[in-house]
This record gives C-alpha cells, structure tokens and sequence, in this order.
C-alpha cells in the first residue's frame, strides 16, 4: 500500500523565533518520487523529520491519505526511513538488522522469508551472516535499504542516503534506487544536495532555499525554466552564466542588451518575451546564459534567432567527452549573494507606503521567493572598462560546452554565435522576467 502526503503551510521554528521550514506546502501523490533539493541547511532535513514525527510542527499540518497527522508517533505512520549513516547495529549480523523491525511489526512471524526476499531484491544475500563492520560503505547502505523495504511501508524516506559513498558506488546505488522504488511503486521523498542525484531520481523536484520553496516541478521544467536566479545558478553543470547587462530600447531603434563591450541584438520582430522586455529600458539586469546557449562560429554561420559575439579564450578544461572553454567577452558576472548559503540575505527595511491588501499580499509572497538582489560596488566600474575576475572564479566570465576535438589556445579571440531561444533575464531582485512567467499573480489570490 502506497499513500498521498500533503503539506500545509508548515512551519518550524526553534529558539528565538528562528524559521528554519516557513510555510511550505507539498502535495505528493501516491506512488512519486519526489526529490527535496537545496544546499546545506536549508530545512530539507528537518521537512523529512517532520512528515516522518521525528520533529514537532510548529505551525501547519502534514495530512497523510487526506488525514491530519500531526499529532500520531513515528510508528503509526508506516514509513521507513534510510538516513545519510546507515544506523546498523554493529552487534547484529546484517540478517538481524534487515529482520529487526519486523520482530516488532509481526511478533512471533517467522521475519527470515521476507528478509530472504529482499536480500535476492539487493543482491546481498552472501551478506546476511557477516557484520555490519565486515562490509563496505556501499554494502552496509544496502542493508540499511533491505531494513527499510523488508517493513512493506507505505513510504519511503531517504535523507541523503548515498552522500558517504564514492562516486562510482554512488551512481550504481542511485540507479538501483530509481529501479526499486519503480517496482515497489511505495510514495519516496528523497533529501540531497546533489542536484544530477535530484534530476536523475526524481518525478518531480522541490528547490528548497531558507526553508521557503523556491520552485516545485519536473526536472526538465526546474532546469529549462528556472523560477528565480537562485534556482537557475543551482541546477546544472557547468553553472549557468550569469552577467550583467543593460536594456537599451530606443523609439524606433533596434533592441539590445548590453553586457559592457558588446551588446546581445535581439532580432526583430521581436518575439513576445523580447516585447515585454522594453519595460525594463534603462535598467540593469541579469542575464542568464546556459553552456549549451552560446556555440563557436562564424556570423556567417548563424541561425534564425543567434547573434553573435566575440571572446577571447581565458582557459580550457578538458572534460574527455567534452571541452569547457572559459571566454573573456568584456561583460561584468553578476554576483548573487550568498547564492550557496541556505538562507537569503535580509533586506534593509523599507519605507512603508500605503497600498492596499491585495498589493501587500502580492509583495509579501513575491519577496518570500527571491533569490537576492544583485551586488554593485560602490564605485561601478566604466561600462566599457576591463572587468576584474571574481575572487576564486577561473579567468573569464563566459563557459560553453564544446566537442572535445576544438584546438583553442589561450589569448585566442574567437567567434561565438548566442541561441536567444535560451536567454533568461533576470530582474535585480533574481526573478525571471524572461521567458515571462507562464502565470501572471491574480489579484483575486
């Protein structure tokens, strides 16, 4: 059996009114696979303790199968969980510690044929009778699974159960993940901070940041169009390119984006998202550039919807199946901050205006999603003067992906051709303005 579990405004507060879940709400569906994602610290933890009754609930409700749970144990809930240490117990073998809760579950049931069953599922049935400190990280992970499946729960939970692991033990477990919970078909939600285990694994995913849900969909939709910057700069690999740029859109002129030597034309008839963008005339914002957006070309090359820019090589990473070039291309990176902290950085206080609910209640929920706004110096610099290259950042402030046989040497100025099919612009705040958001916020919300 397989069960819905929803989350309602839930909140988590510890000492000193501290937030560290601000009302979330999920909705998972009997039988998904839903990935909870952010970087360290950002609740996703303490959401799983929460839906399992490891931890309190401050404000809201968890509703299991449409009834409220807030108030039953850990053990009326009939979920299992994997924790990121494996938490076996050392004195038992590995036939025990599968066996274990199944001894109180079904007393007096002979536990050997389902932790027979779920040994041939894992293919560790040669491991039974050893201990827990004769196998290794990817082994005992294993066993810690076969404790969770042999229980039969109506949902699993998983926090960042492969994070101890080597990589190549982490990608077979991560595979045999994804088979097993398709066989079993039980409810999973699946905690990390790795987010190729979070576009790999899950239905859908959740992008957590500072306890507040930044954006909620499939991995394709969370990478392709990114709600806010935050989210943008957090999925994929290499990072997106973030820089920034100015809306030039003069009456009667041709459109462009100026990143500081060169400027993104874009081409006319402008397309719906490029029109929306006039309102932004005069104002800085960032503009978001995937690896994959920008390839080397001629001009002469172009397709319908590229233009074209120059860069000069900075530095070469060879990848084996692929080659990552980092451009010079005079354009300013646009710093985020704290983009891997888990929380946003706080706002000064503004001055209050008046405005009526509905505005306010727009403002509020906007602010509960951005991602910061972005850091000028308080000299900035001449929009045509060198930049300097962020601290710790390689020379450079333009990545493209590339085929591995491209013979590039440092200093070389090379033609590149930007697909503006997948330009993100991002205002200054780090919400996306471009592509438009799919819904506008009603004023009746």
């Amino acid at each position: 059996m397989t069960r819905a579990i929803t989350l309602h405004d839930v909140s988590k507060s510890y000492t000193r009114g501290v937030r560290v879940v601000d009302r979330l709400s999920l909705d998972i569906a009997p039988g998904e696979f839903l990935v909870l994602l952010g970087p360290s610290g950002c609740g996703k933890s303490t959401v799983l303790r929460m839906i399992a009754g490891l931890e309190e609930i401050t404000e809201g409700e968890v509703l299991l199968d449409g009834e409220r749970a807030n108030e039953l144990q850990p053990s009326e809930r009939d979920m299992a969980m994997v924790f990121q240490n494996f938490a076996l117990y050392p004195s038992m073998t590995n036939r025990d510690n599968i066996g274990f809760p199944l001894r109180f579950e079904t007393p007096g049931a002979d536990p050997r044929p389902r932790v027979d069953a779920t040994a041939r599922m894992l293919g560790i049935e040669d491991l039974l009778d050893r201990f827990p400190s004769q196998l290794s990280g990817g082994e005992r992970q294993r066993v810690a699974m076969g404790r969770a499946i042999a229980r039969h729960p109506s949902a699993f939970l998983m926090d960042e159960p492969l994070s101890n692991l080597d990589a190549k033990f982490r990608n077979h477990l991560r595979a045999e993940i994804a088979s097993l919970t398709r066989k079993l078909g039980v409810t999973t939600i699946y905690v990390t901070h790795d987010q190729a285990e979070a576009m790999s694994l899950g239905d859908r995913v959740a992008v957590l940041r500072g306890g507040v849900l930044q954006q909620l969909d499939t991995p394709r939709t969370v990478y392709g169009l990114p709600r806010n910057v935050f989210v943008a700069a957090f999925i994929g690999t290499p990072r997106i390119n973030l820089l920034r740029g100015l809306v030039r859109a003069p009456i009667g002129g041709a459109m462009a984006i100026s990143l500081g030597k060169q400027y993104l034309r874009l081409p006319e008839p402008l397309s719906l998202d490029h029109q929306l963008l006039r309102v932004q005339q005069g104002r800085e914002v960032i503009v978001g550039l995937r690896s994959e957006a920008v390839r080397i070309a001629k001009p002469s090359a172009g397709r319908p919807g590229e233009v074209a820019l120059t860069g000069l090589v900075g530095h070469v990473e060879f990848q084996g199946h692929e080659v990552l070039v980092h451009f010079n291309t005079g354009s300013r990176p646009a710093v985020v901050p704290d983009l891997e902290a888990p929380r946003p950085a706080r706002r000064p206080p503004r001055r209050r205006r008046r405005e009526g609910a509905v505005l306010a209640r727009l403002r509020e929920r906007a602010g509960a999603l951005r991602a910061g706004p972005v850091v000028a110096p308080d000299n900035p610099p001449d929009e045509f003067a060198e930049p300097a290259p962020p601290e710790g950042r390689l020379p450079g402030d333009l990545v493209v992906r590339t085929t591995p046989d491209i013979e590039l040497r440092h200093g070389m100025e090379v033609p590149l051709l930007v697909d503006l099919a997948h330009l993100f612009v991002f205002d200054q705040h780090g919400e996306r303005i471009c592509p438009a958001p799919a819904r506008l916020p009603d004023l009746e919300d």
